[in-house]
């Protein structure tokens, strides 16, 4: 830990950033009265000793990462709710309702600053990016999309486009609620030309080879060194930057399973009735991954760790000379 001159501590804003005057935290009065209760319960748990703690920084991780999770849980949610109950025969087609759901969504986070403009503006590009991939792959018969609608561009229903962008708008969220800073992150620039390969790939193994083993191969190559640290609650933790992609990438493939069984699309193997989501899968779906986690870092600029491990010796606000520690980040912020 660094060394930290003596005096008062200066208190977190409830937004834990000094630079968002206008978060969701300062002007959203629910969330601001959780963010002060997240507060007298972390400073409950500190004073109960370490195992207290410790729970407490456990529960605090998912609860977090949930908040991350917010657009696509939001999307996972309505592919189920209306596989349940959607009315057959609705003037709406179900794939147009969840178009419109997805726009409001959007709009929402938005308005009540749960997202900022620059991480909606990655959500658009990935949203750009999937939808043509998509138009290309349910042309070559990867998957379809067995429900009538209005709202599409050829065989897909535009509400898709919002699925790929839920991945980038976890990627963006999680940034900034768990501080994010690196040691060997890779260059921006290796990260661009392997995910121009990446998209490449998508379209051209249908005609030529199957390179994903070579990317495989690079992502580890470049990821393999790197090394993430979090912040959940008063300390950064650690691990290794390529576990934490592949465990994403396990949770995507969790999804896909979720919206296959609520006929959001099939696969071929599951036009007779649903099946597990190929296995094969998980490994595309890292490689899409890495392109959205390439277009969230050169938004969000990747921070290094001092060279002497001292986390706070990158500071992520203006701080007071005179500062204790640097405050936990609120739950939400």
């Amino acid at each position: 830990m660094p060394a930290t001159l003596p005096g008062p501590p200066v208190p977190a804003p409830l937004d834990g950033d000094a630079r968002a005057p206008d978060s969701a935290a300062r002007l959203w009065a629910p969330l601001a009265r959780l963010s002060a209760r997240d507060a007298r319960l972390g400073e409950w748990a500190r004073a109960r000793g370490p195992v207290a703690a410790g729970i407490y920084e456990f529960l605090r991780f998912g609860v977090k990462q949930g908040w991350a999770c917010l657009f696509g849980g939001a999307l996972c949610g309505l592919l189920i709710l209306t596989h349940l109950v959607y009315p057959a025969g609705a003037p709406l087609a179900r794939y147009d309702f969840l178009t419109l759901a997805a726009v409001a969504i959007q709009v929402a986070m938005l308005a009540f600053r749960l997202e900022t403009w620059e991480e909606a503006k990655v959500i658009l590009v990935f949203h750009v990016v999937g939808t043509a991939m998509e138009l290309f792959k349910t042309r070559m018969g990867s998957w379809i999309y067995p429900e009538p609608s209005l709202l599409r561009l050829g065989g897909v229903p535009l509400f898709t486009g919002f699925l790929y962008g839920s991945v980038g708008s976890y990627l963006a969220r999680v940034w900034r609620l768990f501080d994010f800073r690196f040691t060997h992150h890779p260059p921006l620039w290796t990260l661009a030309i392997l995910s121009l390969a990446i998209y490449a790939n998508f379209f051209t193994q249908h005609v030529v080879a199957d390179l994903r083993p070579v990317l495989f191969a690079a992502a580890a190559l470049l990821f393999g060194p790197a090394v993430i640290h979090f912040k959940v609650w008063r300390v950064h933790r650690r691990m290794p930057l390529l576990l934490g992609l592949l465990l994403v990438t396990l949770f995507i493939w969790f999804a896909e399973n979720i919206g296959t069984a609520t006929r959001g699309w099939i696969y071929p193997h599951q036009a007779a009735g649903w099946a597990a989501v190929s296995p094969q899968k998980f490994g595309s779906w890292f490689l899409l991954m890495i392109i959205s986690y390439t277009l969230v870092a050169v938004v969000s600029r990747p921070r290094p760790v001092a060279a002497s491990g001292a986390i706070d010796a990158v500071p992520a606000r203006p701080t007071c000379p005179r500062a204790g520690p640097a405050p936990a980040r609120s739950i939400t912020e």
